[in-house]
């Protein structure tokens, strides 16, 4: 089976003069771009990079981001994107961790170099995009003008194409490797589960250092289309971005898809052509995604759920599950139906016994998608691939009696009250089901009697006491369920993909007792 970077050459032989890429004025055609991998693959050669050797790439989503990809691995390197959004000293350890021997930045994000280029271990070339002749590093494009082309070495697909480093929202990152083999197991699969053609024009306003913006552009350059490549996932860009482009495809995630009916200039747009919207990367409320769906009411809408270790999507929900007036309505919680060759058990979180069907608990998936590991960290990856091929999620939830998979929430934020198990999602889905909430987190505080009761910190957009959420909850759940207090906040943290930070909510509580923060 041929790689991903010959599946790239294929497509420029196939069809050089069709446009792969966009980002603002710039257009670029399949013919150009696999031109570009190779002049990026020479510049990393002749700068010592060689087969299984990382390279670190700081940068918001460009045509540079997406060349260094493919050349990278056209030169046997691995790109490891890193997330803009770090601090400092976050940037150093993930390029630190991942032994990079190079290091390229975009134009913003020279201050971030500055202030790591002295403590990088590893790190031989320092290379700025649009970076100004004569200055402390190299040049982008003078790099990639000196470098003459030198034969390149033998890849498998079985080799690293991607190490991706996850949130690390609870503890330090882990640098998630990806192979080829793991991406061409999912990427014929999207081609009809997606409704794509050869029209087909993809946006990906996902920050290319997820594992949904970087699948995202891989599944555009495997189909042969084109992708419009925004630099910021701003509601009025993607909007705008939609309209001149005439997207077909969009990915978002749900905060994105909450604000995007709020803003006038996105009101304003023309998103007739948007024939699929997909969603997911974080827990989404049957409100949100109706007020989507009634934005784009001629729109397909796709659910998908993965993980940066499953590479993306393990399971869709397809357009025709969200039906509102069908025969099954509840199936909008859910996150769909496997991916085909992937298989899901739930089982207890302590004994990773099975469940019964209905019964929440550990996700365990087995597919072809399955990370190759965590880089350096063998232990960390024992525990998460378990014999027979099964990976641990970290994600609690159910299947229901037609094989569809419904989240709850990460087996680490589940509430134990009395014994009893509480999932935040479902009592974050009550909350958000009363008029007057715009936003809100459900974390376990201590309780004396209990252990830990489930407390309500939220965005109000109206009037309404803590006394009338309680009881608003206690119609629609049981009563342990139910919030014993509320706090009130402007807005919940969140990380850049939109999942709630509970770690950090919950530490206030947790501070003085003598069991530990999750």
């Amino acid at each position: 089976m041929a790689g991903l970077t010959d599946v790239l050459r294929e497509r420029a032989e196939l069809h050089p003069d069709r446009v792969a890429l966009i980002t603002g004025d710039v257009r670029c055609t399949y013919g150009d771009f696999d031109r570009r991998a190779d002049r990026v693959a020479a510049a990393l050669a002749a700068s010592g990079v060689g087969h299984g050797d990382r390279v670190a790439i700081l940068d918001k989503n460009s045509l540079e981001y997406a060349e260094q990809l493919f050349g990278a691995a056209r030169a046997g390197a691995v790109q490891v994107p890193v997330n803009y959004r770090l601090a400092p000293d976050e940037v150093a350890y993930i390029v630190n961790d991942a032994r990079a021997k190079a290091l390229i930045v975009g134009p913003e994000f020279v201050a971030v170099l500055d202030a790591v280029a002295g403590r990088l271990e590893h790190t031989t070339h320092l290379i700025v995009i649009g970076g100004p002749p004569g200055g402390a590093y190299l040049d982008y494009s003078t790099w990639l003008d000196e470098a003459s082309a030198t034969p390149l070495p033998e890849t498998a697909t079985s080799d690293v194409f991607v190490q991706l480093y996850s949130s690390g929202t609870t503890g330090l990152p882990k640098g998630v490797m990806l192979t080829h083999d793991n991406f061409l197991s999912v990427l014929p699969l999207i081609h009809d589960a997606w409704d794509l053609d050869d029209a087909s024009v993809m946006a990906i306003a996902m920050p290319m250092y997820h594992v949904a913006g970087h699948a995202l552009s891989i599944c555009v350059i495997y189909d042969g289309i084109t992708a419009v490549l925004n630099r910021d996932p701003d509601p009025t860009a993607i909007a705008q971005a939609v309209e001149r482009h005439r997207v077909t495809h969009l990915f978002l995630v749900p905060v994105l898809l909450q604000f995007m009916p709020l803003v006038p200039a996105v009101a304003e747009a023309d998103l007739s052509s948007l024939r699929i919207m997909l969603y997911g990367a974080s827990p989404i409320s049957e409100d949100v995604l109706r007020g989507a769906m009634a934005m784009l009411p001629h729109t397909g809408f796709i659910q998908v759920y993965g993980l940066t270790e499953t590479t993306g999507a393990i399971t869709m929900l397809p357009a025709a599950d969200h039906d509102l007036t069908g025969p099954n309505p509840r199936r909008l919680r859910s996150a769909g139906l496997p991916n085909q060759g992937c298989d899901l058990r739930v089982v207890d979180p302590v004994t990773l016994a099975d469940l019964p069907t209905g019964e929440v608990g550990e996700i365990l998936c087995r597919t072809p998608q399955n990370m190759k590991g965590y880089w350096r960290l063998p232990e960390a990856t024992t525990s998460t691939l378990l014999p027979g091929g099964w990976l641990r999620t970290g994600d609690a939830g159910y299947l229901d009696e037609d094989g569809y998979l419904y989240i709850h929430d990460r087996v680490k934020d589940m509430i134990i009250s009395g014994g009893e198990n509480i999932y935040p999602a479902e009592v974050e889905n009550a909350l958000m089901s009363h008029p007057a909430v715009s936003d809100c987190a459900v974390i376990g505080v201590p309780d004396e009697r209990w252990g830990e009761t489930p407390k309500a910190i939220v965005v109000l957009t109206g009037d309404v006491t803590d006394e009338e959420l309680i009881e608003h909850c206690r119609a629609r759940l049981a009563h342990f369920k139910c919030p014993t207090s509320v706090e009130r906040r402007d807005a919940v943290p969140r990380n850049p993909t939109g999942k709630i930070l509970k770690r950090e909510l919950r530490a206030p509580y947790w501070r003085d007792e003598d069991r530990p923060v999750r």
